[in-house]
């Protein structure tokens, strides 16, 4: 991939060569919020190219598509340093991009954003800050105490409990394996066919294009896993049913306290599946990687992802915003 160059400032191709230089930045953050790791990047880049460069000795994360800059997170470093790469980069965005595309800076952490914001009102949607910028609430993330996800405590779980139950009862033979990509490669590629084919005949006609969009994302982030899952330091587990993969889910730990579930699959057609492979990660995270909170990510904007989401009833979630810069001048690119 060319490096891509605006002004004087070069920005370097977002490769798996840079985790060692985002990783030591991120080092400098201490959040929950899925979206800040280098996996979680890497794995979804797949609807533009991904650039970076290091400024105001902040990492600074571009996303490329059709010619126009964004940012697909807000620069991570300390947060004065922060601050001011911040403007930097909306001063590139506007020199590279034409006058019809907004800057923005998506996946703002709700803490990383009350370092721009001095009066950041509680529960507001939109609201415009240092005259030139307008914030905007996006996606919430979904965080959870992994004790609460291995007990399922009180009525309010009981669905779940009976679900996974009546998962053991029935497929008394099934057997739960870390994933060794090896051996589960091409089970877990079938799984994910078979689930993108049932998931077609039950959506919703409204949400089918939207899905199509997201399922291309989703396929590549999986095959990029599967290449590159040691490397990514990633923590998989498959459930097989009569030697036949029927759901996979893989995470890593965000910081000491806290992991992520990147993504899962389960085979619609078994009931209780989910559940099952869900709190069984649960307990592998909480005893094996000492976690104590498992952060699913959004729900992407799909309601049926929220109301899934909210029935584990999360102990917290985090905010993530969008910023924009009002203004727009425009200003050739030179590429090499």
């Amino acid at each position: 991939m060319s490096i891509l160059k605006i002004g004087d400032v070069v920005l370097a191709p977002f490769a798996l060569s840079t985790k060692p230089v985002m990783d030591y930045y991120l080092a400098q953050l201490d959040l929950d919020t899925s979206d800040y790791t280098f996996a979680a990047n890497y794995l979804w880049l797949s609807n533009g190219s991904g650039f970076y460069a290091i400024i105001e000795d902040s990492f600074c994360f571009f996303l490329l598509s059709h010619g126009q800059l964004s940012m697909l997170l807000p620069p991570i470093g300390q947060p004065e340093n922060a601050i001011a790469a911040m403007h930097r980069c909306f001063a590139l965005m506007e020199e590279n991009n034409d006058t019809h595309t907004v800057p923005r800076i998506e996946y703002v952490d709700e803490f990383l954003l009350a370092n721009f914001v001095n009066d950041l009102e509680a529960g507001a949607l939109v609201f415009d800050f240092l005259e030139d910028y307008i914030v905007e609430r996006a996606l919430v993330d979904y965080i959870y105490h992994a004790q609460e996800l291995i007990d399922l405590p009180g009525a309010g779980f009981s669905n779940k409990r009976n679900e996974i139950n009546r998962f053991k009862r029935v497929h008394s033979s099934h057997r739960l394996e870390m994933l060794v990509v090896d051996k589960h490669r091409q089970g877990i590629l079938s799984l994910l066919n078979k689930w993108i084919a049932d998931r077609m005949r039950c959506l919703p006609q409204d949400e089918s294009e939207r899905f199509l969009d997201g399922i291309y994302s989703e396929r590549v982030a999986i095959k990029r896993m599967l290449n590159d899952y040691t490397f990514l330091n990633l923590i998989g587990l498959v459930i097989l049913i009569d030697d036949e993969i029927k759901g996979f889910t893989v995470g890593e730990k965000i910081n000491q306290h806290t992991a992520s579930v990147i993504v899962e699959k389960t085979d619609f057609e078994v009931f209780g599946c989910a559940q099952f492979i869900f709190r069984e990660f649960a307990k592998i995270l909480a005893n094996e990687y000492q976690v104590e909170n498992i952060n699913v990510g959004d729900d992407m904007g799909f309601d049926n992802l929220k109301k899934v989401k909210m029935s584990y009833k999360p102990s917290r979630l985090i905010a993530k915003y969008t910023i924009y810069k009002k203004s727009l001048p425009s200003a050739p690119t030179t590429y090499q």
